[in-house]
């Protein structure tokens, strides 16, 4: 109970911190909203999904590969601020305190969660208003789209742990975004989420089926009923929800453990 209320603490500080730099909101919005536009009018009726290159059906198919971007390069926000609050001597401060040495990590990415389901919300209104629409299929419900919104914003915690980790590795608010974000280009876009992986070469494609990355945009567009569900026999493909559950869950067991010994280590 102790290391949840002081992990609290830590999320509710940076909560308020963000209400205070509305920019640090908009600009995350901005983005994944260009991405949308960019994604949905240039390069729809170009991509030969499965058989077709129908525009309406590349937007469908497109859709929960930018809502699994979008949550995943909230990692660089974490990282930068993380290591802003490292050079401010802010951790040290935290540390004097009789506190939970977890809850300062937890708390941030936390923190960091929430405001990654509120660019995802908005995200998803921007996806409505251009033509997005989940399926119509009878086993596609609420309950199946709130599932698949849940398994991204799940990725999107388990990423921010990798930023963590980052941010605390680096000395510099600077370095931790670049270090944030220039691994997950090739994560992001050696998968399934803007392409149909079948059109990539073997070794690609075996790659991109592997994914984390992948499994999770596979399991939204299954949950969300999308047309064009790329067809893989590798196992994440072909569960993906065990998959991306099992993905996520492993990547936050295994970079909390390592951030949180790094965080004793570099305060102590």
């Amino acid at each position: 109970m102790s290391m949840v209320a002081d992990s609290w603490v830590i999320a509710r500080r940076n909560l308020i911190r963000m209400t205070r730099i509305p920019e640090m909101v908009l600009f995350g919005i901005i983005q994944p909203v260009m991405f949308v536009v960019l994604f949905t009018y240039v390069f729809g009726g170009s991509m030969k999904i499965g058989d077709t290159t129908d525009p309406d059906v590349y937007k469908d198919f497109l859709m929960p590969g930018i809502f699994a971007q979008t949550v995943t390069f909230a990692t660089a926000g974490s990282a930068a601020g993380i290591a802003d609050d490292a050079q401010k001597g802010l951790m040290d401060r935290f540390r004097s305190l009789p506190m939970a040495r977890g809850a300062v990590l937890t708390g941030r990415t936390v923190a960091d969660l929430v405001q990654t389901a509120l660019t995802l919300i908005i995200l998803a209104a921007v996806a409505l208003m251009v033509g997005w629409r989940t399926g119509t299929a009878e086993s596609t419900n609420a309950a199946r789209i709130l599932a698949g919104f849940g398994l991204l914003l799940l990725l999107g915690y388990a990423f921010t742990w990798i930023g963590a980790l980052i941010g605390l590795s680096v000395r510099t608010p600077e370095a931790a975004t670049s270090g944030g974000i220039i691994w997950l280009f090739p994560v992001t876009f050696i998968s399934n989420a803007f392409v149909d992986s079948s059109q990539m070469t073997p070794w690609v494609r075996h790659i991109a089926d592997w994914n984390p990355f992948s499994a999770t945009v596979q399991a939204a567009r299954v949950l969300f009923g999308s047309p064009g569900v790329v067809q893989s026999d590798a196992w994440p493909m072909q569960h993906p929800v065990w998959a991306s559950l099992l993905w996520s869950v492993l990547i936050v067991a295994l970079f909390r453990t390592l951030a949180v010994r790094k965080y004793r280590s570099a305060v102590s």
